[in-house]
């Protein structure tokens, strides 16, 4: 029987293109970065250190550090949020590597490919690893053009374009949530997120753009509608205990509607009011609190302006049911 360090080994060498041949200090001097630098951006991927005279990088490394020097150099990345660029795409790809190796992981075991027979094992790696990779960068670079598409602005004689309440409902905690219940718990509960909201969302006149596990995009012609459906998700997850609380954030205003997605700066105020919402509350931007402060049946509340990612003074409202 092949002992599993060899496995590892020999999948490590065909999934990173090489063997392992440099030092830290090696990488750096290559790749034409200051170690200091060279350390913080490998951390910041979330990487344990190595010592000094530990042989653990390879050519990949030296061109992935060399990258993300270049993108700095262009200006795509500021010198200041390099390490939180670093940061951000190394969480994501963590939890898309550990799904990932889970299922090549079963897949394994089924076939009877790991330990026993090192061969068929990083054969197996060396076929399906391209097919996964394909995938995921069609899946990223779909949505690429989405996010793309919702920081240019909106034309006002756009013919694709509508003035309509674009909203997020995100389930706080879900991160955390994932890895203390077990997956046929997680996969129900996204589920009965998914269908419930879907259900709400239609039956006050609102569209489900999309949903991104614990995150569903809706829009709304109405502004009573989009505060009905806020309204009625908040009620809907207090009547279930073991119902995670909800996000809700809305943004009024022109937006494009293209191949069933939607664009422009009100999708991107939408998930930022969101992201500032405290559990179980629904926060909407000034225009939508404009639109809805006669209505008789919400009680709006002005918070303080807050600053985040792409805009500096954001004028978030508190929406509630005046009953």
């Amino acid at each position: 029987m092949t002992d599993q360090p060899e496995v590892l080994e020999r999948l490590e060498e065909t999934l990173l293109g090489g063997a392992r041949t440099y030092t830290r200090r090696q990488v750096a001097e290559r790749a034409g970065v200051p170690l200091e630098r060279a350390e913080r951006l490998w951390r910041s991927l979330g990487f344990a250190g190595v010592a000094d005279d530990e042989v653990v990088f390879g050519d990949s490394d030296v061109d992935a550090l060399a990258t993300i020097a270049e993108l700095v150099r262009r200006g795509v990345v500021s010198p200041d949020s390099e390490t939180a660029v670093a940061r951000s795409l190394g969480q994501g790809m963590a939890r898309i590597a550990d799904w990932q190796s889970t299922v090549l992981g079963e897949f394994a075991t089924t076939e009877d490919l790991l330990p026993s027979n090192t061969d068929e094992a990083v054969q197996v790696a060396a076929d399906l690893v391209p097919l996964i990779e394909r995938l995921q960068s069609y899946v990223w670079r779909r949505h690429l053009v989405a996010a793309a598409g919702r920081i240019f602005p909106v034309a006002a004689d756009d013919p694709r374009s509508d003035t309509m309440v674009v909203g997020f409902a995100d389930i706080v905690g879900f991160t955390t949530l994932s890895r203390s219940i077990s997956e046929d718990d997680l996969a129900r509960l996204v589920e009965r997120f998914e269908s419930t909201t879907a259900g709400i969302i239609a039956e006050h006149n609102g569209r489900v753009v999309k949903t991104i596990g614990d995150e569903v995009l809706f829009v709304v012609q109405r502004p009573a509608d989009a505060a009905d459906i806020a309204l009625a998700l908040g009620s809907w997850v207090e009547d279930e205990e073991d119902m995670p609380k909800l996000r809700i954030g809305m943004a009024h205003g022109r937006v494009v509607s293209w191949l069933g997605d939607v664009y422009g700066p009100i999708v991107n105020v939408a998930s930022r009011l969101t992201s500032v919402a405290r559990p179980g509350s629904t926060v909407v931007d000034r225009e939508l609190a404009a639109v809805l402060k006669d209505e008789p049946d919400y009680d709006l509340r002005r918070l303080r302006r807050v600053s985040v990612r792409g805009y500096s003074h954001l004028e978030p409202w508190v929406l509630r049911s005046r009953a």
